[in-house]
């Protein structure tokens, strides 16, 4: 993987937002060529939580540098401080911010990726599905004239709809199966332990809910062995879009051997498949 120190073409902790300190991006732009740049949006996981734009996730990614691709890592407002929609809200005013300054950071303003695993896969699929849906956006937070769509996504291991997390691991054999305490980070996102709350608070979180013509192609892989976000989140996002949709929209790739954040997605040979992927939406 690339070691970030040898990145001489970036900038950190760019405020993208005032409302909150954790309104920040990161971006890296490649080694060579004066672009304009496609550009991979990366998500950080971190059961909505915890973690940072500038944690060891965003690694895999930084190797599209020299594939041509311009790199950004977003911080959003965790759930300890603001409740969903914010951080999808935060996500939705970065990519109108980037297309602001597309000219001052050589940015492809028509060719934006996201990407990001788990809670990041989850907004990644939230990105991609939610272009024309106001109520996932807020527009005050500036830059309204410009455009917050992605016009592809690489998600790894997505909790979608959070009520049946449970009863799929223990179909699977594997926990803890705590997704529906009180204290989960499901419930902790959605302000209330999402049992108690109306079922249409919950499935406003799930990406399943907004699936449209306009989604945009998706790779989408989990592994068959994750004890956190089981498999089958997946399968449940993957069948309704190809119902819907048609096959072709979705890539979808279970890995047998693979646990949650499993090394076996940031491989040599996993990454050429996720950047074949991308190349080809180029």
């Amino acid at each position: 993987m690339k070691d970030r120190n040898t990145i001489a073409n970036k900038f950190l902790d760019v405020p993208y937002c005032s409302a909150s300190p954790a309104q920040r991006l990161d971006l890296y732009l490649p080694p060579e060529g004066k672009g304009p740049f496609p550009v991979l949006f990366h998500i950080h996981g971190g059961a909505f939580r915890m973690c940072d734009k500038a944690d060891y996730q965003v690694d895999p990614f930084l190797s599209g540098l020299d594939r041509g691709y311009a790199v950004v890592s977003a911080n959003y407002r965790l759930s300890g401080e603001k409740i969903f929609p914010a951080a999808v809200f935060d996500l939705k005013a970065a990519l109108r911010f980037l297309r602001a300054n597309a000219a001052k950071y050589r940015l492809d303003s028509e060719r934006i990726f996201s990407v990001g695993g788990s809670a990041g896969g989850n907004l990644t699929l939230m990105l991609c599905v939610s272009a024309n849906h106001p109520e996932l956006e807020d527009l005050s937070m500036g830059n309204a004239g410009f455009s917050s769509a992605v016009q592809g996504g690489v998600s790894w291991f997505p909790p979608t709809d959070f009520l049946r997390m449970d009863d799929e691991l223990a179909l699977n054999g594997l926990g803890p199966r705590d997704h529906c305490d009180a204290d989960s980070p499901e419930s902790e996102y959605v302000g209330g332990k999402i049992t108690d709350v109306p079922a249409a608070t919950v499935q406003r979180a799930n990406p399943t809910t907004y699936i449209s013509d306009e989604m945009p192609p998706l790779f989408i892989q989990h592994g068959r062995k994750d004890h956190l976000v089981p498999w089958q989140q997946s399968e449940l996002f993957v069948n309704e879009a190809r119902n819907r949709l048609g096959e072709g929209r979705v890539r979808y790739e279970i890995i047998e051997a693979a646990d949650h954040d499993d090394p076996l997605f940031k491989t040599d040979g996993n990454m050429e498949k996720v950047f074949s992927f991308l190349d080809a939406l180029r």
